[in-house]
């Protein structure tokens, strides 16, 4: 039985469809990049997802749980989202905390745990993503990259089940990407479930195991990364493919 499986998702705004009918089934230790236009959908479908936005219709399951995305409850986004962690395009970091507080926020407030054992989770977390020696660093004292990396190690200290991206790099210069794409290469290789909206093709060809094109709300293509991008079987994805190649050169 597949970790997560996403069925049917719809969601509208303001009366227009921008999800329409979506589904996507996720494996423990899967690497999946979402590939798309930019307005196709993509980060509204995270975000659904993970409850940050409601969707109007559709059907979660997790770890065998059946949701209705559509009335789902507090108790059920709280449950599920203990297992998950989300990774912002702009970081979301409290700007008057340090790293270190910054990891262990959600430790201590949301989960009750003693400051003393979460700081020592936080600091394993940190040392992961290379920032330990940066723990007691403010925001503002911090890279764009080191940011997203404190970012990911707030993910992670919760040891989630799966941890959702949405355009991790796309605020980041190439030099500052690269840090950021290394720290999720390490994870992969790791058997981290992984949901990642982004634009980096390199990263979704050289890491990925599957591939999703989204556009218009609709999801054109869903396929093993090898299949997606060596023989795709819709002509759309094929001239997506052809446009972001081409743009490599």
């Amino acid at each position: 039985m597949p970790m997560l499986e996403i069925k049917n998702l719809r969601k509208s705004f303001d009366g227009l469809d921008v999800l329409k009918g979506i589904s996507l089934s996720v494996e423990k230790g899967d690497v999946i990049s979402i590939l798309g236009p930019s307005g196709g959908g993509k980060t509204t479908f995270l975000r659904c997802v993970n409850f940050l936005e409601k969707a109007d219709g559709g059907e979660m399951v997790f770890d065998g749980r059946h949701i209705d995305l559509a009335r789902v409850s507090g108790r059920e986004m709280r449950e599920v989202r203990m297992k998950t962690g989300f990774v912002f395009q702009n970081y979301n970091l409290f700007l008057n905390k340090t790293a270190l507080q910054n990891v262990t926020e959600g430790l201590v407030t949301a989960r009750r745990m003693e400051k003393a054992k979460a700081e020592s989770l936080a600091m394993a977390a940190l040392d992961k993503v290379g920032l330990a020696e940066r723990a007691s660093y403010y925001p503002v004292q911090l890279s764009g990259g080191q940011q997203q990396r404190v970012a990911i190690a707030r993910a992670l200290v919760t040891e989630p089940e799966i941890i959702y991206f949405d355009e991790p790099t796309s605020a980041l210069d190439p030099e500052l990407t690269g840090e950021v794409l290394s720290v999720m290469r390490d994870l992969a290789r790791e058997g981290q479930t992984l949901l990642v909206v982004t634009h980096e093709i390199g990263f979704a060809r050289n890491v990925s195991s599957r591939v999703c094109f989204i556009e218009g709300g609709v999801m054109v293509e869903s396929a093993p990364v090898e299949e997606f991008f060596g023989a795709p079987k819709e002509a759309r994805t094929r001239a997506f493919i052809q446009a972001i190649t081409s743009k490599e050169v």
